[in-house]
């Protein structure tokens, strides 16, 4: 590139509107995963205890892991606590990762490791850059 392609180049600074709305849609994308798996674990309580059980976790956790599903994933919608939350959640991406995916010579579950990773990848971004102004977190800091 040269340096006159450099110059002419917008400038798109931190405030303005595309970091936002990149900010929030990332969030949104990040979290209907987990909403979603949250809700379908109620929806198939007994079918997923069993699936638990099957990656070697007590059954007695699913309560627990459909409240972090659906309850972080509101938190990255609303932007309440992003870094702390994306953070979790990408631990928690790649636990899941290591226990529920770990046959990779079947290529479904090859594919569902590197997604856990990817996922947990762009947990890691959101947390690096923080939720941006369309969030409780970034209301709290312009007040």
């Amino acid at each position: 590139m040269s340096t006159s392609t450099l110059s002419t180049t917008p400038n798109i600074s931190r405030n303005s509107l595309l970091p936002a709305i990149a900010d929030l849609g990332g969030r949104i994308s990040l979290a209907a995963i987990f909403l979603l798996a949250g809700v379908n674990k109620i929806q198939n309580y007994e079918g997923s205890a069993q699936y638990l059980a099957h990656g070697g976790l007590p059954e007695f956790l699913l309560p627990l892991v459909i409240l972090f599903e659906i309850g972080g994933a509101l938190a990255l919608i609303a932007g309440f606590q992003v870094r702390l939350t994306a953070l979790a959640f990408a631990g928690f991406s790649l636990l899941t990762a290591i226990l529920f995916h770990n046959n990779l010579g079947d290529q479904v579950q090859f594919l569902m490791f590197f997604k856990n990773l990817a996922i947990a990848g762009g947990f890691l971004m959101v947390a690096a850059h923080n939720a941006g102004r369309f969030s409780l977190d970034g209301r709290k800091s312009t007040l």
